[in-house]
């Protein structure tokens, strides 16, 4: 009882609010939930922290969005996908604490940046050709960059939406994909001793939070037109770019 008594209330209260406030977001915008928690929580628990807390909290949340969104599952998609993005998460939650890609993050943060201009702001459906094999490197480049950063969900959104698929369809697959993603990052994170009990706890409550966000989002998404949703997710794949842009700067220097 005593190390509970050592935790902010008011600090789990926010966390619940920001996941609640993000994932609702993340829900009409195609994701970026995690992303957008990014800088609140670097300033909240630390830098080293922040990742697995993120992951974990997205991990509990998937459940929910995908009870919620489950007759939209792109199926095919997602067996492209999941098998090398499993292995890619347990490699990297292996090598968590040597590894740095600054490099890498600046570059998917310049190429999410571009995709205003590649999409006109929405205007185009699709940007460049996009086939299902696809999904297998990027399953294992996603997760492996997603595992050290605690979010990569809006760089897999440029490939779903140049193979045809939208809004709800887009949401649910990515869910998914991302429960199974989630499943090999805990369990990294657990195995190599990177989740603490306060972790734990600060990754349930914002996963908790996350799970009511995704019901609210998805009330807003039903009312919402496809080029309306295109502009979301195109706006959070920018602003996702710029926070990725930002953290590598600052980690080099």
């Amino acid at each position: 009882m005593e190390f509970f008594t050592e935790i902010s209330i008011w600090l789990l209260i926010g966390l619940f609010v920001l996941g609640a406030a993000t994932f609702t977001l993340s829900t009409i915008s195609g994701g970026g939930g995690a992303m957008m928690q990014i800088p609140i929580l670097n300033f909240l628990i630390g830098t080293s922290q922040t990742a697995p807390v993120i992951n974990l909290g997205a991990f509990i949340s998937r459940p929910a969005r995908i009870a919620l969104f489950w007759k939209y599952i792109n199926w095919k998609v997602f067996w492209y996908f999941v098998p090398s993005a499993m292995i890619g998460a347990l490699i990297a939650a292996w090598f968590f604490s040597e590894a740095k890609i600054y490099w890498i993050q600046i570059v998917v943060g310049l190429f999410l940046i571009s995709t205003f201009l590649q999409y006109r702001f929405g205007k185009k459906e699709r940007s460049f050709t996009v086939h299902l094999w696809y999904f297998i490197p990027l399953g294992f480049i996603i997760s492996i960059i997603g595992t050290f950063t605690g979010g990569m969900g809006p760089i897999l959104n440029p490939f779903l939406m140049n193979v045809g698929i939208d809004k709800e369809e887009l949401v649910a697959t990515k869910a998914a994909q991302s429960f199974f993603l989630g499943l090999s990052q805990v369990s990294g994170y657990t195995f190599f001793g990177l989740l603490s009990k306060e972790l734990w706890i600060y990754g349930i409550v914002l996963g908790l939070g996350a799970s009511l966000g995704n019901y609210f989002g998805k009330r807003i998404l039903k009312k919402m037109s496809k080029l309306s949703f295109r502009r979301w997710v195109i706006a959070i794949m920018v602003l996702s770019g710029f926070v990725i842009l930002i953290k590598a700067v600052a980690e080099m220097v």
